[in-house]
């Protein structure tokens, strides 16, 4: 390895090192808690069942979750709405069956939260009352800020 080359891994090393220090400083001497974005707008039930799953893991690993309903996969924030189908798991999941939005309720109740795209309401046959409780209409000022945000993740499906 040449010497410019340790030179300026040394320095990589060391930026590193300092806003790392800086995170844990502007935070109390903690690290920053850990979350993520996960933005679903697939109708396909597999994928909104596997985002919800993945969702759900993290979640458990300590990850505090934003989820941002679009496009068709909003319909899982309207009251009363009920997939077609279940999705079966894994045989090592003693569950057997769920739903993409019962995997979303059970998120919420430990404290995801969740938003609809600004403009599902307008674009579909749904009111801001026919919302599951506790989920918002996403404004695109804060949303663009939390996907700006390096220190948290963008898991999109």
């Amino acid at each position: 390895m040449t010497i410019k080359k340790r030179l300026t891994l040394a320095a990589a090393a060391a930026t590193i090192g300092f806003a790392g220090m800086a995170a844990a400083d502007s935070h109390g001497g903690e690290t920053p808690q850990d979350r993520a974005l996960v933005i679903l707008t697939s109708d396909s039930l597999q994928t909104q069942g596997m985002a919800m799953i993945l969702a759900n893991a993290m979640q458990q690993q300590g990850t505090d979750l934003h989820i941002l309903l679009c496009d068709a996969a909003g319909d899982l924030a309207v009251q009363g709405y009920a997939s077609a189908e279940a999705i079966k798991t894994p045989p090592a999941n003693p569950a057997g069956q769920v739903t993409p939005e019962g995997i979303l309720g059970m998120l919420m109740d430990k404290g995801a939260s969740v938003d609809v795209c600004a403009i599902y309401l307008p674009n579909s046959d749904h009111g801001e009352a026919e919302l599951r409780e506790g989920v918002g209409v996403a404004a695109p000022g804060p949303m663009a800020e939390m996907m700006r945000d390096p220190a948290i993740p963008v898991y999109s499906f």
